[in-house]
């Protein structure tokens, strides 16, 4: 039972050829990719370049794709993929090859997909029909098309919609029957559990680092923190928000009763083959509870130094250091700046079998196997003073302490970084060189800073451009100079495969796969501070941060601005991301 004859049909000319002889595309604009492919030294898929530089309508040169191999065109965004056309394709296959089956009748299975000249898709699905005993027709759609069948892009509106209207019609049934009674089955409707269900799985699709459910006057807006920025995702209204809350309570094992004082708690979720924990903070507000709920994909792999963004200098430093048996390794910066991640990072690279890693996290954001992790509990007296005091007595080597917050703990960490552990930890300050007055404020000795701490790094996150709409631009010459003379003095180790003749940059036009902002993704900025011997002198010596800074720089430390200039040129962010995230 094979696939159409007609996706076997040779071709005389290539796509290509059939848009220009049509008159779909006219030829100074394939000159036009020629020369950005000849400038970005890699090619372009010739219909995606053309959708994402807006030349024409992602559905209309679908439609010429199919015309060309002679195959149909089927619209599918407002279809779903139905059970009986689905469980006759593997589920790891319809993931794979994009496949979206979207209908089975009369023993004829209809499938579309986006590449007719995927001969392994094709055979996957000519396997498909002689095992299954079916004939496949084949069908061409666009990539938003196949993604809405596949579920990855739900119209979040329209579920929450008819979700709404079915919890409006359930309230009205419940109203005439039983008018004052309100039940916690009430308050578990269908309706609201389909609403919340739809909130978390576009969240976690979405690579929502936070959801915000935030109730005013009139209405509750729900906004997801995607890549560091907040976006409103939904407005619903006023008379849902509490039964919504009373749901995660729920969910969350918290008091649905209790709506005076601030709760947490944490449950668990699967979404899309994802293990996902989401740690729950319920805050009184006067118009309500406001929920944020912050998502820790657990499935997640934990990145490469090199992936974060570290270079240079600062990574021959970072390296140096980590090697060390002893000692504290600290990584500074606000909430949400990535320095857990770090951590992560470093402990995977020493993470063997001779070393024993012993961690103090609130929370536990990623499972690395082989260390030995556990997670505060301050209601039960487990803090970071607590756990670290008991963690000494399980002869670690290697000790991460998810954050210096009160002198009990900084001394804790110091001794034993003076007593033959390594030590990793975060600190809340604005960069690397302000580490040691606050670790002073704590009422650590200098003596013993300088005797303990071998490295401080500090760091902040920007979004990368969107490598699938990356355009570059050329660099005003004011800009141009500007960048110039904060890069004086930097060594020539961070500039390695660097374009530094300050003539253009990079930004990100918009496309589907960024959600039209030109960003997808994050990474760091970073600047390390090493303790050499001339360093340590001036700290001991309680000299001003701007001393200390003036030396660190001739030693070869760069500043986080300087880090993200660096990366601008490497195309990696946009200068507006560097200032946003490193102004004074």
């Amino acid at each position: 039972m094979a696939t159409n004859s007609s996706s076997t049909v040779k071709q005389t000319q290539t796509f290509e050829e059939y848009l220009k002889t049509h008159g779909l595309i006219q030829q100074p604009v394939f000159e036009r990719l020629e020369a950005e492919e000849k400038k970005l030294g890699h090619a372009f898929k010739i219909d995606e370049w053309l959708i994402v530089q807006k030349i024409i309508d992602e559905e209309d040169l679908t439609q010429a794709k199919a015309t060309f191999f002679g195959l149909p065109y089927v619209d599918l965004r407002k279809s779903s993929m139905p059970q009986e056309a689905s469980a006759l394709i593997p589920k790891e296959s319809i993931v794979f090859y994009n496949f979206a089956p979207f209908s089975f009748k009369n023993n004829i299975l209809q499938v579309a997909l986006t590449d007719p000249t995927d001969l392994q898709a094709l055979q996957a699905l000519e396997f498909v029909g002689q095992k299954q005993g079916v004939q496949v027709q084949l069908y061409v759609a666009s990539r938003t098309s196949v993604d809405v069948v596949l579920g990855k892009r739900k119209n979040l509106t329209s579920v929450v919609g008819q979700a709404l209207q079915d919890f409006k019609t359930q309230r009205d049934k419940e109203v005439v029957a039983k008018p004052k009674v309100t039940t916690t089955e009430n308050i578990e409707g269908a309706p609201i559990i389909r609403i919340v269900d739809v909130i978390l799985s576009n969240a976690i699709e979405a690579k929502a680092s936070d959801i915000h459910i935030e109730p005013s006057d009139t209405d509750v807006r729900v906004r997801y923190r995607i890549d560091g920025i907040l976006h409103t995702s939904l407005m619903l209204p006023k008379h849902v928000h509490p039964a919504i809350i009373s749901r995660l309570k729920i969910l969350t094992n918290l008091k649905i009763d209790e709506s005076r004082l601030p709760q947490d708690g944490r449950f668990h979720v699967e979404v899309a083959g994802k293990s996902v924990d989401l740690r729950v903070s319920i805050l009184p507000l006067i118009y309500g509870e406001k929920v944020v709920m912050r998502i820790l994909d657990k499935s997640g792999k934990v990145p490469t130094l090199e992936d974060l963004g570290v270079r240079g200098k600062a990574l021959e430093w970072v390296l140096e250091n980590i090697k060390k048996t002893h000692g504290i390794f600290l990584i500074t910066g606000p909430t949400g700046s990535g320095k857990s991640t770090t951590l992560y990072s470093i402990l995977s690279m020493i993470n063997t079998m001779s070393v024993n890693i012993i961690t103090l996290e609130d929370p536990v954001e990623y499972f690395i196997e082989g260390v030995n992790q556990s997670q505060i509990n301050p209601d039960i007296g487990l803090t970071f003073a607590a756990g670290l005091r008991s963690i000494l007595r399980q002869d670690p080597n290697v000790i991460m302490v998810g954050e210096v917050r009160d002198k009990e703990t900084a001394e804790l960490a110091v001794q034993a970084a003076l007593t033959g552990h390594l030590v990793f930890s975060t600190l809340h300050t604005n960069n690397a060189i302000g580490a040691m007055p606050r670790l002073m404020d704590m009422e650590i000795e200098p003596f013993l800073l300088t005797a303990s701490v071998n490295v401080v790094a500090a760091q902040r996150l920007v979004r990368k451009i969107c490598m699938d709409c990356r355009k570059a631009m050329p660099m005003p010459e004011p800009v141009s100079k500007q960048l110039k003379a904060e890069l004086a003095g930097v060594p020539e180790v961070y500039f390695e495969g660097v374009n530094v003749d300050f003539k253009e940059y990079y930004k990100g036009e918009g496309c589907d796969k960024c959600e039209k902002t030109g960003y997808r993704g994050r990474m760091g900025i970073f600047e390390v501070l090493p303790m050499t011997p001339e360093i340590q002198d001036l700290i001991l010596a309680k000299k001003p941060n701007q001393q200390i800074l003036e030396v660190a720089t001739k030693l070869g430390m760069i500043s986080m601005r300087q880090d993200g200039i660096i990366k601008v040129l490497r195309g990696e962010t946009t200068l507006e991301e560097v200032v946003r995230v490193s102004k004074e």
